[in-house]
């Protein structure tokens, strides 16, 4: 089955190809026959595209006003030029979408249909940096690839059905909860394809398993994860509570919203935009929201860039910390995400408080570029893994799964 994916995140699209077959089911990740990266500056009015074709990359930039301006090229250079590798739209069976809210109706992956899209759309107000560009990536494939084919979403709220009353019920009045006011967690993709990647791993049944998954990106949440299944999460209503992260603040006093509605003259069109835009890593240090220019910062001397590291540190070691007390032990510890895969200090920082568990790091593994690696020392009481995040190739699974061949 000829599988197209589309993986809009807050600062990227991925575009993702492959024939999908029983047997590739059967294993790991495969390495898709075609692949392609969109980044877009908004300050440089650019987006660059790296494509992935066969082993061979190629890159290259075109004006865009925003993300989506760049999927009608990209998805046409899979049936032209040097990056083809299908003779047409048409042979595309299937189209699965990363979607990040569906609202409480919608969770499981499921066809999209008008009454989908109208849920998503709803959502937009809640999940704003994703949800309007999943559906303007929808409009897209209509166009390019043609209205017949099939489209399936696969919602990122999903894996976190799970959660129990006591998690996903806010301390509020009651009746929000009839107002659709609760936690829904996010980064669920990304959480399910860790924490089953992680029990292959360690070789053990996930129904056996006290994981937590860190996923640390751009946006970043944890997951508590007992028996295969999210029983705690760190974000929440929307993709803003919970941790630090690269330009949303995480959660913060709600105090401070009301004092800065009252007093400050903010609206709350300006309160959002500062909130997901201009705080975490960004916002506190002035420089980035790219851990790599953080540490590059402080080898330099700047110290609000190692303000903003050690805060992005003590908050996630704080999360971490609740959901340990949630599970009640740890049996595996997750890093994923672009931060969780490539930063050895972040790690480091958050295992070096967990030592009390009998915990201990191996450096060198951890200095390195672990892929699907325990880095833990020999003598360390838990695993610690660094799992390579796979959302597309468990889209895929789903849209293989949806389409009655799984």
């Amino acid at each position: 089955m000829r599988t197209l994916v589309l993986n809009g995140g807050s600062s990227s699209f991925k575009c993702w190809f492959h024939t999908l077959s029983d047997d590739a089911l059967s294993g790991d990740a495969p390495q898709p026959t075609w692949q392609a990266r969109i980044e877009w500056d908004q300050r440089s009015g650019l987006g660059k595209i790296r494509f992935q074709v066969k082993g061979t990359t190629t890159e290259r930039e075109i004006p865009v006003q925003a993300p989506v301006d760049a999927l009608p090229p990209v998805l046409e250079a899979l049936w032209t030029g040097e990056t083809k590798v299908i003779s047409g739209a048409r042979e595309i069976d299937i189209v699965g979408h990363r979607i990040v809210h569906g609202g409480i109706a919608h969770r499981n992956s499921e066809l999209l249909t008008p009454e989908v899209r109208d849920a998503i759309s709803k959502q937009v107000e809640f999940a704003p940096a994703h949800n309007r560009f999943e559906l303007e990536a929808i409009a897209t494939i209509d166009q390019v690839v043609g209205p017949a084919v099939r489209q399936v979403a696969v919602f990122d709220t999903g894996f976190h059905a799970t959660l129990p009353a006591a998690a996903y019920i806010y301390p509020g009045p009651y009746g929000w909860l009839q107002e659709g006011v609760r936690r829904f967690g996010f980064h669920g993709i990304s959480h399910q394809y860790a924490s089953r990647r992680a029990a292959q791993l360690v070789g053990s049944d996930p129904a056996s398993l006290r994981m937590i998954t860190c996923h640390l990106g751009s946006g970043a949440s944890l997951a508590a994860i007992r028996n295969g299944k999210s029983v705690d999460t760190t974000m929440g209503f929307t993709p803003l509570e919970g941790l630090m992260m690269g330009t949303r603040s995480g959660s913060i006093d709600p105090g401070i919203i009301i004092y800065l509605l009252r007093h400050a003259g903010y609206s709350a069109d300006q309160l959002d935009d500062i909130l997901n835009k201009h705080s975490g890593l960004r916002g506190v240090s002035g420089i980035s929201d790219d851990m790599r220019d953080i540490q590059e910062a402080i080898a330099a001397g700047n110290e609000r860039a190692k303000l903003a590291l050690d805060m992005y540190a003590h908050r996630l070691c704080r999360e971490i910390g609740g959901m340990l007390v949630t599970l009640g032990g740890l049996d595996v510890l997750v890093f994923t995400g672009g931060v969780g895969e490539n930063s050895g200090p972040i790690r480091e920082a958050a295992c070096n408080q967990l030592a009390f568990l009998g915990l201990k790091l191996d450096a060198a593994k951890n200095a390195g570029s672990p892929v699907d690696e325990n880095i833990a020392a020999r003598e360390s009481a838990i695993p610690v893994l660094v799992i390579h995040a796979e959302e597309d190739w468990e889209i895929a699974r789903e849209c293989y799964r949806l389409a009655g061949k799984g």
